[in-house]
């Protein structure tokens, strides 16, 4: 400073000022200090004290099984709106008729279609039968014509020996006629010569001589009857060999028949199958002019209304809440907490319209809490870019209230690890995710 004004403040105190003096002096600033003293060893010690690191999620109420959810029933065909028997807000049991729709197809519009599809399956399967037997007869004629082949070569055979036979004893009786005449022929010329010698007449001499020519007269008509015996055992031999063609002939064209109605039997039995798939279909599709509730709950909204209007097959007709569930909670949960859920683990739930007094990172000193236990963790993102997890009840804990509707809102909690408070405050000034974070049973599993 220049010291250039006679008013020169230094080196003055403050307390030459009497309002100074009695400020200072009073007793609630002395209380004051002690207050900031003691909240500032308070925050100190808060800082110390434990802190539950948690996992929060937002969801909704849903069931634990895809099949107790809230559904719609579609019309499996298509048909013309004819009758309700329910209206919304109703409770159906299973199997109870929601609606009645007719025919509007061309090709089932005949009344009588199921009994008449059930005669033409009738006269089938009769027709299928005649060929049956159709085919059992040629069969047996078959067998017939086979045994009578057996017969009629068994009968040739033994006139082929018959024949070779007769062909030997022909054979043999020209060897004695030949015979014959050679002993005929030295009688001849042995009389012939004691004639000249005038020892025989010649009376004996002609005797001889007719005794002769009628032994070769004889062997000619021997010959003949041999040529004979000859040809009736070629004809035997031929004879075998036409009635192995005829017969083969009967045999194949009766099978040639009995193919044929094998065929016919068949390709009838294609067609009995193909009625009774028509008859199955066209019962089953009388059937579904009934629209049936297929689970018993309550109908929550008719999507169709009035009475003949027409729908499409696949069409929603209702949509139905089943009365029995098992509740449960969706939440959804960023990516980046993902790896630190595990099925299991318990969580902390409350929902939309109860009251809850919540303190995240002192779960016990929470209020309006429920106790659940994760059942499964989608592996696959959804479309709002989280990953669905699905809490059931803890039934080690109180049971979650039964006024729950499906679809209320609800929010979660999933407890880890138990750092400082100091630790959680620096983690989320510093924006690292929370410690990786394994459940006690897989801790043990590693150990062993």
């Amino acid at each position: 400073m220049l010291n250039i004004s006679n008013n020169n403040p230094i080196g003055e105190g403050i307390d030459k000022y009497s309002t100074f003096s009695t400020l200072a002096n009073r007793p609630h600033y002395k209380i004051l200090n002690r207050i900031i003293l003691a909240v500032s060893v308070l925050c100190i010690i808060i800082l110390f004290l434990p802190w539950t690191q948690n996992i929060s999620g937002t969801g909704a109420v849903t069931t634990l099984k895809p099949d107790q959810r809230p559904q719609t029933i579609h019309a499996a065909i298509a048909g013309r709106i004819e009758k309700w028997y329910v209206k919304e807000g109703d409770f159906v049991k299973k199997g109870d008729t929601i609606l009645f729709i007719s025919e509007t197809k061309e090709d089932y519009l005949d009344p009588n279609l199921v009994e008449n599809t059930q005669s033409q399956l009738k006269a089938k399967e009769m027709a299928g039968k005649s060929y049956g037997g159709k085919v059992s007869s040629l069969s047996a004629q078959i067998a017939a014509i086979q045994s009578e082949r057996e017969l009629k070569l068994k009968q040739a055979k033994n006139k082929i020996r018959q024949s070779l036979l007769k062909v030997k004893s022909d054979s043999m009786d020209l060897i004695a006629v030949r015979t014959q005449i050679k002993i005929a022929n030295t009688q001849f010329n042995r009389s012939l010569s004691l004639n000249k010698e005038g020892l025989k007449p010649m009376t004996d001499v002609e005797e001889k001589r007719l005794k002769l020519q009628e032994v070769e007269a004889k062997i000619i008509t021997q010959e003949n009857k041999l040529l004979t015996s000859e040809n009736e055992y070629i004809n035997a031999k031929v004879e075998v060999n036409r009635i192995v063609a005829e017969y083969s002939e009967k045999e194949q064209k009766t099978k040639s028949d009995q193919f044929t109605a094998l065929s016919s039997q068949y390709d009838t039995e294609a067609q009995v199958n193909k009625l009774k798939n028509q008859y199955a279909n066209y019962q089953i599709r009388n059937g579904m002019y009934y629209i049936k509730a297929p689970q018993s709950g309550y109908i929550n909204r008719a999507l169709q209304s009035g009475i003949g209007e027409t729908i499409k097959e696949g069409t929603q007709i209702v949509s139905i809440m089943p009365s029995k569930y098992d509740i449960a909670v969706e939440t959804f949960v960023s990516p980046t907490d993902l790896p630190l859920l595990h099925k299991g683990e318990k969580v902390r739930v409350w929902f939309d319209g109860w009251p809850t007094i919540v303190f995240s990172g002192w779960p016990g000193m929470s209020y309006g809490t429920y106790g659940g236990k994760i059942v499964a963790i989608e592996n696959f993102i959804s479309e709002n870019g989280k990953f669905r997890v699905l809490i059931a009840p803890d039934k080690s804990e109180v049971p979650w209230p039964k006024q729950i509707s499906i679809g209320s809102g609800a929010q979660t909690l999933a407890l880890l690890e138990n750092v400082p408070v100091w630790f959680e405050v620096w983690r989320t000034l510093n924006g690292f995710p929370p410690n990786y974070y394994k459940p006690k049973s897989n801790l043990q599993k590693d150990k062993k």
